[in-house]
C-alpha cells in the first residue's frame, strides 16, 4: 500500500469511527434528553396554568425557556466546557476531581467530599431515571389499549431485568442497536415539529430568551415550580459528560449540534405553536401533533425509544464507578471490558446488580411514573452544581483564566443551576427525599471506606519495619534458608518492609534468591501507557523495589506491567499478598458504627489476584489481623 492511499485509508478510517461513534452516542448518550419532548412543554404549562386556559404568554415563555435550558445548560456548559475537561478522554465528576487535585496540588479534604457528594448525587439519579422511564413508556400503552393496566408494572419488571440483563454485551453492542433506532426518532421529532410551526409562526419569539425571562418576572416565586417542571427538558445532561469516556467527546459534540438539538427545538417549537393555534392541545402536545392514523403506531415508537432512554444513565454508572474504586472511594470490583478498541467501555456485574436491584424496588414501591417523577430532579441538580464548582477550580488553577473571567463564565451558570435546585426542593416532600436518601448513604460509605482504608494503612506501617534496615539486618544472616525464583511481595506502603514478606521470614525462614517490593499506585489521569508504568529501583542484590502505576481507567494487570521492565520467569515466581481481617475494638479513629461499616464494606472487595490479574496458582496468601 502506497504511503499516499494509506494515508487517505486512514483518514477514512477515523472518519468512519467518527460516524459510527456519533450514531451510536445518539443512541446511548442522548436516550433520555432526546425523549424529555414527550412531557416537558405538558407539565410546565400543566404547572403554570394549572388546569386552565394556557395563553400565548404562558406559552412562549415557557417554549423560550426550554430552549435557553437546552442552550445554557446543554450547550454551553456540558457540550462547550465541561467536555474539554476531559482528563485525557474520560469524564465524569471524578474526572473533574482527579484534575482539581492535581489544580491544587494534593487530595485537599474539602475537595474530595465535594466529589464525593457529586458522585452520591449521579448515582441517587442512576436508580431512579431507569425505574420512571421505563415505567411512563409502558403506561403509554395504556393510550391505545386501556385495558393494559393490569400489566404495567409486570411489563415494566421485564423490561428492566431484559435490559439490565442485555448490559453484558457492553457499550458497542448495545450502541450498534440503539443508535440507529433513536436516529430515526430524533428525525421524526424533528418532521413533527417543522410540519407544526405553520400553525402560529409567532413561536419563533421563544428563540429569544426575553418572554422566558418576562414569564418568570411576572410570576416570581409562583415561577419555581414551572421551573422544575422544565427542568425535565435538560434530564440526562450529567450522563452526557459520564458517558464521554465510551464514545470521546466529538462524537458527542457533532451528535448534539447536528441531531440532538436541532431535532429539540424543532419539536419544543412545534409543540407551541399548536398549543397557541389550538390551547385544547396542552392536554398532550407532543402526542397530538402526530395524525391519527399514525397515532398507535408512533406509540409503540415512543414506547421503545424512552426504554431505550435510561442506557445513558447506566452506562455512565459503570464509568463513574470505575473511576471511583481506581481513586479508592469504594472497594474493589470486578470490571470487564466489552470492546478492544474504546477502552471506556466497561461492564460492572456487581453495580449491574446493585442497580438492578434498587430500580425494581422504586417500581413496587411507587407504582406508577407519576409518583415517581416527583422523585426526580433534585439530585441531577445538586450534581450540576457541583460540576460547575469543580470545573471552575479547573479552569480558574489548572488552566489559569484569570478569576474575574471565569466567574464570568461559570457565575451565571451557577444562580441557574440553583434556582433549578431550589425549583426542584419544592418536591422534596413528596418524594424528592428519595435520591438525597440514596446520596447520603452512598456517600456515607464512600467517606468511611477512604478514612478506613487510611487508618488500615497508618496501621499496618506502625507495626513495620523500614525496609532498608530489613535488608540490612538480612546481609549476611546466617539462620535463613536460601531458595531460588522471584518472589514478589505486593504492599501499599513502599518505605516500609510488607507484612507478607515479614510473616514469610519469621515462619518459614526463607528469603528467595529474587525479592521484588511492589506497590500498586492509581494516576490522577485515565490511562498510562506501559512505558511509564513501571519504577524499579535496586535495593541490593536481592531486593528489588517497584511502584507500578495505572491510570484510573485501566485494567490493572500487575505480572504483564512487570514484566515490560523486569525479566522473570512466571513459573518460577510466587506473589505474596498479605490477607487482611479485622478486629472491631474500642480504640479512637472512627465511630463503632463507622468500624462496622468499613468491616462490612471491605468484606465485598473482590479478590486482590483476580483484581491484578495474578494468576491464582502462584499466588501465596498470609495473613495479618490489625484491631481498628
Amino acid at each position: 500500500m502506497s504511503p499516499v492511499f494509506a494515508a487517505a485509508h486512514g483518514k477514512r478510517s477515523h472518519h468512519s469511527s467518527t460516524v459510527a461513534l456519533s450514531l451510536g452516542s445518539v443512541g446511548v448518550v442522548y436516550g433520555d434528553i432526546g425523549t424529555s419532548p414527550r412531557y416537558a412543554l405538558r407539565e410546565g404549562l400543566a404547572t403554570a396554568t394549572r388546569g386552565g386556559r394556557a395563553g400565548p404568554e404562558e406559552v412562549i415563555g415557557i417554549v423560550s425557556l426550554l430552549l435557553w435550558l437546552l442552550i445554557l445548560i446543554v450547550t454551553l456548559k456540558y457540550v462547550t466546557l465541561i467536555l474539554r475537561a476531559d482528563n485525557r478522554g474520560e469524564g465524569g465528576t471524578l474526572s473533574l476531581l482527579a484534575l482539581g487535585q492535581r489544580a491544587l496540588k494534593g487530595r485537599t479534604p474539602w475537595l474530595l467530599g465535594l466529589g464525593i457528594i457529586g458522585t452520591s448525587l449521579f448515582f441517587g439519579d442512576a436508580v431512579i431515571t431507569p425505574a420512571v422511564s421505563i415505567l411512563s413508556a409502558v403506561e403509554g400503552i395504556k393510550l391505545i389499549a386501556p385495558h393494559f393496566e393490569p400489566y404495567v408494572i409486570p411489563t415494566t419488571l421485564a423490561i428492566i431485568t431484559t435490559l439490565f440483563w442485555a448490559q453484558r454485551r457492553g457499550t458497542a453492542g448495545i450502541a450498534r442497536l440503539f443508535g440507529p433506532i433513536m436516529l430515526v426518532w430524533f428525525l421524526v421529532m424533528a418532521g413533527l415539529g417543522l410540519s407544526h410551526i405553520a400553525d402560529d409562526p409567532t413561536i419563533l419569539k421563544a428563540f429569544s430568551p426575553v418572554p422566558g425571562l418576562q414569564f418568570l418576572f411576572n410570576h416570581g416565586a409562583a415561577s419555581l415550580p414551572v421551573l422544575g417542571s422544565v427542568f425535565l427538558a435538560i434530564t440526562g445532561a450529567e450522563a452526557l459528560y459520564a458517558d464521554m469516556g465510551h464514545f470521546g467527546s466529538k462524537p458527542i459534540r457533532l451528535a448534539w449540534l447536528f441531531v440532538v438539538f436541532p431535532s429539540l427545538a424543532l419539536s419544543y417549537l412545534g409543540q407551541g405553536a399548536l398549543v397557541l393555534a389550538d390551547p385544547s392541545a396542552a392536554s398532550n402536545p407532543f402526542f397530538l401533533m402526530v395524525p391519527a392514523w399514525a397515532l398507535a403506531p408512533f406509540i409503540g415508537f415512543a414506547t421503545i425509544a424512552t426504554v431505550i432512554a435510561s442506557q445513558a444513565v447506566i452506562t455512565g454508572a459503570f464509568s463513574v464507578g470505575y473511576q471511583a474504586v481506581q481513586m479508592g472511594l469504594l472497594p474493589r470490583m470486578e470490571v470487564q471490558h466489552t470492546s478492544e478498541t474504546q477502552r471506556g467501555q466497561i461492564y460492572i456485574p456487581r453495580m449491574n446488580s446493585i442497580l438492578l436491584f434498587f430500580v425494581i424496588i422504586l417500581v413496587l414501591a411507587f407504582g406508577s411514573s407519576a409518583r415517581l417523577a416527583t422523585a426526580y430532579g433534585i439530585a441531577v441538580t445538586g450534581e450540576m452544581i457541583v460540576t460547575t464548582v469543580l470545573a471552575f477550580i479547573v479552569y480558574r488553577f489548572l488552566w489559569s483564566w484569570r478569576t474575574s473571567f471565569a466567574a464570568m463564565i461559570f457565575g451565571p451558570l451557577l444562580v441557574i443551576e440553583g434556582l433549578l435546585l431550589a425549583a426542584n426542593l419544592t418536591k422534596f416532600i413528596d418524594g424528592g427525599y428519595l435520591p438525597i436518601l440514596i446520596a447520603v448513604l452512598l456517600a456515607t460509605a464512600m467517606g468511611t471506606w477512604v478514612r478506613g482504608s487510611a487508618l488500615v494503612q497508618k496501621k499496618s506501617a506502625d507495626s513495620s519495619v523500614p525496609l532498608k534496615s530489613l535488608i540490612t539486618s538480612l546481609d549476611g544472616s546466617e539462620n535463613l534458608a536460601q531458595t531460588s525464583g522471584t518472589a514478589i511481595f505486593l504492599t501499599q506502603e513502599p518505605i516500609m518492609a510488607p507484612p507478607a514478606l515479614l510473616h514469610n521470614l519469621k515462619h518459614n525462614g526463607v528469603l528467595h534468591a529474587r525479592n521484588i517490593v511492589v506497590t500498586v499506585a492509581t494516576a490522577d489521569r485515565p490511562h498510562v501507557s506501559p512505558e511509564h508504568q513501571v519504577v524499579v529501583k535496586q535495593l541490593s542484590d536481592e531486593f528489588i523495589r517497584c511502584r507500578v502505576t495505572f491510570g484510573y481507567m485501566d485494567r490493572p494487570n500487575v505480572p504483564v506491567a512487570l514484566k515490560t521492565a523486569l525479566k522473570f520467569d512466571i513459573m518460577t515466581t510466587s506473589f505474596f499478598l498479605n490477607r487482611r481481617s479485622f478486629k472491631i475494638s474500642d480504640k479512637p479513629g472512627l465511630w463503632l458504627w463507622q468500624k462496622r461499616l468499613f468491616v462490612t464494606l471491605s468484606k465485598t472487595a473482590s479478590n486482590a489476584p483476580d483484581y491484578y490479574r495474578i494468576p491464582s496458582e502462584r499466588v501465596v496468601e498470609l495473613g495479618q489481623q490489625i484491631s481498628l
